[in-house]
């Protein structure tokens, strides 16, 4: 895993000024890739290529990039890891092309040269986004893998054009000035990121999944899918002659994706929450290791947030090397301040916080970690696929829908929290759930229902004065089958590269860790997508295939739990220990630049005063103060 930038600016310049500027670039992303440095300059044509390399195969100086094609005509940098790059060395072989090192670089190099940038593109299983410069024909390609795992953002200079893995590179870059996108920042305010392709800056953008940019001197710039979601989707079903069948598959699909990311220089291990994702993943891993599997697990007090146990008991069958650590409140608020460095744009997942501090427990250990990243839109494991049916079918019978919304709204959330005290019966968080559910049953469609329950923010026509209110591109994609087919399609398109994913990377990132994800292996994206419903719901259950795997591995009695999340008690740190921190962001002057600040003052004074729990919409606005601070001085 490793940090690139670069720039061509047409027309040329000074050897050492360009190095010193993509020198510049590529110092804010250190931390991507600490264990190298390398830079490529053609003055001439004024192209300059960077790279930060966290050393994970090859770790000689036969890995080093930027690299050069045997044939000296094309250059590349990369970020990532490709899986499949042992398997294309004999066609290299064939063509007379022999590895100097081990790396994927070279053999992913070597094979854009010998075969094209799509076609080799097309052969590479793995998380990548990587630049390619081809000297003869002056053009660079910049190309993303096919889900969005690796990040790469690209603008338009006036005499060419920038790229870079994070924002904070090309803000280093002189020719950049960027400026808010108030159309990105009102998605942020309602989605708590800033869907692709925008960015938070105007013309910055994020290159979409899946996608190769090429850019040919002197201004010719166009872009092509290699790998599209909706056309996956549209494939026929899978006919399987049984369930049994179908598991074996899955089983055979799952294991060789783990195993393929087991290949490491470097100490490995794995993320365990004790959920199905990755008590699967660390299964599949401990099958084909010979020496037990590093994991790690993040506990919290707080047993409405609290997993570590399940994961510890996951780990004692598998018979892992487990790490556990119970976080202090204080440890996990002293995450908090570095938040706006991570994410150079405004992100506002609260599971922001316990995703770093699992990634800085593991990377005293490893250097890479798998994840179970991936399943729930693939497996249909989301809660809110279910509830979207569950409240529109029952709402319709509901006499007098708003008055009952408004009396569990107006009702404090203390109350109903008594009443889960005296109910032990009764779920987690049981009246923040209630009054959620209350928003719900006064709407009108289940895709109004469902755009609620994707939106943890504010409607921007509500503090942000002239603005519409906005709406996902990828909304208009639609599924033939299943009501909930759509939904995934929707968050694999839109929650899933850029909040699951971009949380992951930026909180792993800076701790110097890679993160791999075997469920999002583009062959596994592909079968399940083949899947019926009734594979993946079943009798209410969700993700029933991925859980009849797992059993086969671990007792039912160890998984089998309703679904928490990864969250932290933010709710009650802003009533407590974090409420001066979030009074003094948010009755910042500075706020009213963006925002009409008096409902956000006003759903301040309800949650302080317990009448509400406002933590998701107020953690919007709090992280972009935090950001504009960092960002906007």
């Amino acid at each position: 895993m490793c940090g690139i930038a670069g720039f061509l600016m047409l027309g040329g310049g000074l050897p050492q000024l360009l190095t010193d500027q993509v020198k510049a670039m590529t110092d804010t992303l250190a931390y991507r890739g600490p264990d190298d440095e390398g830079f490529w300059v053609d003055a001439d044509i004024g192209i300059a290529l960077g790279h930060r390399r966290l050393s994970i195969q090859d770790l000689s100086p036969l890995g080093h990039q930027p690299m050069i094609s045997a044939n000296g005509q094309w250059v590349m940098i990369y970020n990532g890891e490709t899986y499949s790059h042992q398997e294309i060395i004999p066609t290299l072989h064939d063509k007379g092309i022999h590895m100097r090192g081990h790396s994927d670089t070279e053999v992913m190099l070597e094979a854009c040269a010998a075969f094209g940038v799509e076609a080799a593109t097309q052969s590479f299983i793995g998380m990548f986004a990587f630049a390619l410069w081809h000297r003869p024909t002056q053009t660079l390609y910049l190309v993303r893998d096919r889900v969005g795992i690796k990040p790469l953002y690209w603008t338009r200079l006036k005499n060419g054009i920038a790229f870079a893995s994070e924002l904070k590179a090309l803000r280093a870059l002189p020719a950049v000035q960027p400026a808010i996108d108030k159309s990105a920042l009102a998605a942020y305010v309602r989605y708590g990121y800033v869907p692709g392709p925008q960015s938070i800056y105007e013309n910055i953008h994020k290159l979409e999944p899946g996608t190769i940019l090429t850019f040919r001197a002197p201004d010719s710039l166009s872009k092509k899918t290699y790998w599209s979601l909706p056309e996956v989707t549209r494939q026929p079903q899978h006919i399987f002659s049984s369930d049994n069948e179908a598991i074996s598959d899955l089983d055979k699909l799952l294991t060789d994706a783990v195993g393929r990311r087991l290949l490491a220089d470097v100490p490995l291990g794995a993320f365990l929450s004790g959920g199905v994702d990755s008590s699967l993943v660390v299964a599949l891993m401990q099958k084909q290791c010979p020496t037990p599997v590093k994991t790690f697990s993040i506990g919290f007090e707080d047993k409405n947030y609290n997993e570590a146990h399940h994961a510890k008991a996951v780990a004692q069958h598998l018979k892992t090397e487990h790490t556990e650590l119970y976080v202090t409140p204080q440890e996990a608020r002293d995450v908090i301040p570095r938040l706006a460095d991570m994410y150079d744009e405004p992100f506002a997942d609260l599971s922001q916080i316990p995703t770093y501090l699992v990634s800085a427990l593991a990377r005293q250990q490893v250097k890479v970690s798998l994840s179970g990243d991936g399943g729930d839109e693939l497996f249909a494991g989301y809660n809110r696929y279910h509830w979207t049916h569950k409240i529109w079918y029952l709402s319709r019978f509901l006499p007098l829908k708003p008055w009952l919304s408004q009396k569990i709204l107006g009702t404090p959330v203390e109350h109903w929290q008594r009443w889960q005290q005296r109910l032990p019966f009764l779920p987690a968080r049981f009246g923040d759930r209630l009054q959620r559910i209350a928003q719900l049953i006064a709407l009108d469609s289940p895709q109004a229902i469902y755009q609620q329950l994707v939106s943890p923010g504010l409607s921007s026509s509500d503090i942000m004065p002239d603005m519409p209110e906005p709406y996902l591109a990828n909304f208009n994609h639609n599924h033939p089958g299943h009501p909930i087919a759509a939904f995934q399609l929707i968050d694999m398109l839109t929650y899933l590269p850029d909040d699951i994913l971009t949380k992951v990377d930026r909180a792993s990132m800076a701790v110097s860790l890679e993160s791999r994800v075997p469920l999002l292996d583009h062959r596994v994206i592909e079968w399940a997508w083949r899947l019926p419903m009734s594979l993946k719901i079943r009798r209410g259950s969700s993700k029933y295939i991925l859980k009849q795997l797992l059993y086969r591995y671990v007792p039912a009695s160890l998984v089998e739990r309703p679904k928490m999340g990864f969250g932290v008690p933010m709710d009650a740190w802003l009533r407590g220990p974090l409420k001066a921190w979030a009074e003094d962001l948010l009755f910042d002057t500075r706020l009213a630049t963006y925002f009409d600040t008096r409902p956000i003052h006003a759903y301040w004074k309800e949650h302080i005063g317990g009448d509400k729990n406002h933590q998701y919409l107020l953690w919007v606005i709090l992280m972009f103060q935090n950001w504009q601070r960092r960002w906007l001085q």
